[in-house]
């Protein structure tokens, strides 16, 4: 950006802070290519969703090709190579956290490719771990088996839920956002005004920007495919100063109206992690499912099976991000 537009971004986030409080935001972490190993930690941990999968260490990834970075690029992946054995441990993938926590905020990601095929289950994400579910947590992409669209979800302790009917694009597909009661499924909406949201269909467009703006009023979520002409530039250029009020109807929109957001989300790291299976495979429970789910999104076998058995249906099963900025 030309330091002319930064003094002039800068100027109208003065003379605008008052009349738009929480609208305007300053960047505050720009994360891009081998940045993302400074900003992030990789989380060699058992699967927290019991899922399918060996998370492992960043040497461990970057000797196994599992993620490389380039100057304006970071890629996270699963293994694509090995059969596994019933018995063994699960497919190699990666899950990471950001090393900084954030409250009020407005984070963007520059995506252009996600996880795709029968059996993966990835997720871009904000939560405390050490306070799950008090510290609350907000999905911001999610889905499983390649099934369209997206679906953007909060999780909460009790006493927290959201209208049937809100100012948004999306269509809302769950209300109480209680982990504690209907399986954990939380109040979720599907972002059904945009099919090329999630998978296959966001990997064709070349991905696009997904934004969650987090406040104690609300929590926003919008996603611009790579080519809107209408997404605002300064969630698309990187702007050292940004404005939510010019971005538009969100497409899930969580409002405060039956929910505290204040007592019942912390500071919240940012997780971004590609599992696979085995709550898919449960008999009720989260809304990823169980077989039902695996066999109406027209995969094949049974969903562990099938993760075992055919690993280059994992080629395409990898993250690619440009960039994510942090603004506060």
């Amino acid at each position: 950006m030309k330091l002319n537009i930064i003094g002039v971004g800068f100027a109208f986030a003065s003379l605008a802070g008052t009349a738009l409080a929480g609208a305007v935001y300053t960047l505050n972490d720009n994360i891009v290519g081998e940045g993302f190993y400074n900003s992030f930690n990789f989380e060699a941990i058992p699967d927290p969703t019991n899922g399918r999968v060996t998370y492992v260490d960043q040497p461990t990834a970057q000797m196994l090709n599992l993620t490389y970075a380039t100057g304006n690029t970071f890629i996270m992946r699963a293994d694509d190579t090995t059969v596994l054995t019933p018995s063994g441990p699960g497919r190699n993938s990666v899950r990471i956290r950001s090393n900084r926590q954030y409250t009020q905020h407005v984070v963007v990601f520059d995506m252009q490719h996600m996880p795709e095929g029968c059996g993966t289950w990835p997720a871009v994400w904000e939560t405390n771990e050490s306070t799950w579910p008090a510290g609350g947590e907000v999905d911001i992409v999610e889905g499983v088996n390649d099934v369209e669209p997206n679906q953007s979800t909060l999780h909460t302790s009790p006493n927290c839920s959201m209208p049937a009917s809100t100012a948004q694009s999306g269509t809302t597909a769950t209300t109480n956002c209680d982990t504690s009661v209907n399986g954990n499924s939380g109040c979720g909406v599907r972002l059904t005004e945009d099919y090329n949201s999630f998978g296959p269909g966001f990997n064709s467009i070349n991905g696009g920007w997904y934004a969650m703006e987090r406040t104690t009023s609300f929590i926003k979520v919008w996603f611009w495919e790579r080519d809107d002409r209408s997404a605002p530039f300064d969630a698309t250029s990187g702007a050292w100063v940004i404005d939510t009020n010019l971005w538009g109807t969100p497409a899930a929109y969580f409002p405060n109206t039956y929910c505290d957001l204040a007592s019942h989300f912390d500071a919240n790291n940012i997780i971004i992690n590609l599992t696979f299976c085995e709550l898919m495979q449960r008999t009720g429970g989260d809304w990823a499912g169980n077989a039902a789910v695996y066999a109406a999104s027209g995969c094949p076998s049974d969903c562990v099976s099938y993760v075992d058995n055919n690993p280059t249906a994992f080629t395409n099963a990898y993250f690619q991000f440009s960039s994510i900025n942090v603004y506060t």
